[in-house]
């Protein structure tokens, strides 16, 4: 994810924000007034940000003192002006408590905000760093935006004020929220970050002028969907203004592919990842000693494998225990030039591709542009977005908020790069809902019965989609040595470790087998009811070139009178990866791809087997269609017209949808 979120709390927590965070994430001097402090830094000023500055005066853009800081988040969740509030009203005879009260924004809170730090994708601020002021300023821009759009977003869809007994009441705060924007630089590393903090404060006013709480948890809950939706409008606009495109690169194999703008240099994204570096070398020590961990009778303390959730718990650990001190912050302008130095002789990429990064990066994108049109098909995103949300959470249930933001995802991973029309992601979601999903809701509150709240599942069972293989694992041996990919450096092995013990058992990632579900039920979709379900007529083709690259649709069959042409995309009995072989050798797109020569074979044995069963399927189908009703209409290329029924309040999960 490219947003973080994290509560601020009255007292210490806030002290560091005020200490460190609102400065750069430098170390601000004591007895340092705030504006001289954040020059010193380099760093431009705080600047306020929306809807619900209108109910306290302020406006936006407005420069943020510290004074207002300390008031909203550091006493508990007051006016940011409660010091001119204050002194109004005793000037005006109010006693001290009154005065006092005449500043509060509702009841005193422990949790008085949360913070949000949005942070572009990686070849995104590269080219910020390494660009002309131009470039700069374009990116900036874009990315104000997008985080202006996010905000907009929450205060319209996520945020709710709680109240009445245990907060049985839920309301939007109609006059928006409040937020503090602080700009960063740089990573703990030294090397170029983009990244804004967005202080989000809690307090908001109900329809009756009093002011509450906004549940944080659903903030929490929505943090993905804001992800998804951050990254995908910052780079359509870096795109649009830039002339450039995006492209997906697996960067943890068996994990979903991450977009990022193409014909930048992968080596620069490894450049930038010095902290990644160590904390993969000390997440593999870790891993090693809770696989080898065992109690004082010498029996194993956990199991045998490396679960997805143990692991993330030990990078977190692996984080901290190598984050290193923080670093003096420096002026953008000396940063850009000594970023630009640096890379050029640690990167191991040529100087000339880095001087003319933008330019290389167009040229990418036009050859991108040229080779895949960018179509969006509703009713098949709906199936893939179903179907990767459905495997991806166990046990196949999820609300509303997963499938925003996997649409959010498809969407990015579609377009390219490309707008999009706006509220396409919620109409994804709702022909998701309506056709694929089942209301499986048991509310036991209020909060259950609400939109956001419902719990779905699929209209098929687990058992319906492929299996997930998992691949044996072999015993280990005396001359076993870990893999190694050509040119890349051998991977780090943790000490006491002998020859044999490199590898640590892991419990596959399910994204593979999301995306192998997605596949099967779009092949079952196209020969039988892609015709009746599709709300616009767009070719399934280019659909599925644009949406995955590397899993092409079969051939049509060979003509015998024009055996010297190209054979063109389309449904035929094999699939053809000689186009995807050689995008492989193109400069362009080996990186987007990365597929190894058995993820070539065995995605082109599932596809052969899906077309063989479809064309089965469909034959079959037709065979029964004419005996059933033989004066059905046929279309134009031979297929006759299918009509399907709407399922009944039973028949989901049992009837195969």
């Amino acid at each position: 994810m490219t947003v973080d979120i994290r509560v601020i709390r009255a007292g210490q927590m806030y002290r560091y924000y005020l200490r460190e965070t609102v400065v750069g994430d430098g170390r601000r001097p004591a007895r340092t007034p705030l504006r001289v402090a954040q020059e010193q830094a380099g760093v431009p000023v705080g600047r306020w940000m929306g809807r619900g500055l209108a109910a306290l005066g302020l406006a936006q853009g407005e420069e943020v003192t510290e004074a207002q800081l300390r008031n909203l988040f550091g006493e508990r969740g007051r006016h940011p002006d409660a010091d001119r509030i204050e002194a109004e009203r005793l000037a005006a005879g109010d006693s001290p408590k009154k005065a006092y009260r005449a500043g509060a924004l509702g009841r005193r809170v422990t949790v008085t905000g949360v913070d949000f730090v949005f942070r572009p994708q990686p070849t995104i601020y590269l080219l910020w760093a390494f660009g002309d002021e131009e470039t700069r300023l374009v990116i900036e821009a874009a990315h104000e935006r997008a985080i202006e759009r996010v905000l907009e977003w929450i205060e319209d869809e996520v945020a709710v004020i709680r109240y009445g007994k245990d907060g049985i009441y839920r309301v939007r705060p109609p006059g928006g929220l409040v937020a503090a924007r602080f700009r960063h630089y740089e990573a703990r590393s030294g090397r170029p970050l983009l990244h804004d903090h967005l202080l989000l404060s809690v307090k908001g006013q109900r329809l009756d002028g009093k002011w509450g709480s906004v549940h944080t948890l659903a903030l929490y809950e929505n943090t993905v969907a804001a992800s998804a939706l951050y990254n995908e409008l910052v780079a359509a606009e870096v795109c649009e203004a830039l002339g450039l495109a995006t492209e997906p690169r697996i960067v943890t194999p068996g994990r979903r592919p991450v977009m990022e703008i193409a014909g930048v240099p992968h080596e620069l994204i490894r450049w930038t990842a010095r902290r990644s570096d160590q904390i993969a070398a000390c997440l593999a020590e870790l891993e090693h000693e809770y696989v080898t961990a065992v109690d004082d009778d010498g029996e194993p303390r956990f199991l045998p494998v490396v679960s997805e959730r143990a692991r993330a718990k030990m990078n977190q650990i692996a984080a901290r225990k190598t984050r290193p001190p923080k670093r003096k912050t420096q002026p953008l302008a000396q940063l850009r030039a000594w970023w630009k130095v640096s890379a050029i002789l640690t990167s191991k990429v040529a100087a000339d591709v880095i001087n003319s990064l933008l330019e290389h990066a167009r040229a990418a994108a036009a050859a991108i542009r040229a080779r895949v049109a960018a179509v969006v098909d509703v009713a098949l995103a709906a199936v893939d977005v179903t179907a990767t949300v459905f495997v991806m959470n166990d046990g196949g249930r999820f609300h509303r908020r997963h499938l925003l933001a996997e649409a959010r995802r498809h969407l990015a991973l579609v377009l390219l790069g490309r707008r999009r029309d706006p509220g396409l992601d919620d109409q994804v979601v709702a022909a998701a809902i309506s056709t694929h999903c089942l209301d499986i809701t048991e509310p036991k509150t209020v909060r259950g019965l609400e939109a956001g709240y419902r719990l779905y599942t699929a209209r098929w069972a687990l058992s319906d989609l492929p299996a997930r293989r998992r691949p044996p694992t072999p015993a280990p041996g005396p001359d076993r040595q870990p893999p190694a990919d050509p040119g890349e450096p051998p991977a780090h092995q943790p000490p006491g470790q002998g020859a044999g013990e490199w590898e640590i058992p892991r419990i596959p990632l399910q994204y593979e087998r999301a995306v192998l579900a997605g596949a099967m039920l779009r092949e079952q979709l196209r020969a039988t009811t892609a015709t009746a379900v599709r709300g616009r007529a767009y070719d399934v083709v280019a659909h599925q070139q644009a949406a995955m690259p590397e899993q092409l649709l079969a051939p049509e069959p060979a003509d015998p009178e024009h055996d010297d042409q190209e054979p063109k995309t389309g449904r035929g009995e094999a699939i053809d990866l000689t186009a995807l072989r050689a995008l492989r050798k193109s400069r362009t797109d080996v990186e987007a791809l990365d597929l190894t020569a058995d993820r070539l074979r065995r995605l082109q044995e599932v596809a052969t087997k899906m077309a063989d069963d479809s064309r089965v399927r469909s034959d079959r189908a037709q065979a029964d269609a004419s005996a059933v009703h033989p004066t059905r209409p046929v279309r134009p290329d031979g297929q006759q017209a299918h009509h399907p029924q709407e399922p009944g309040p039973h028949r989901g999960r049992e009837a195969g949808h």
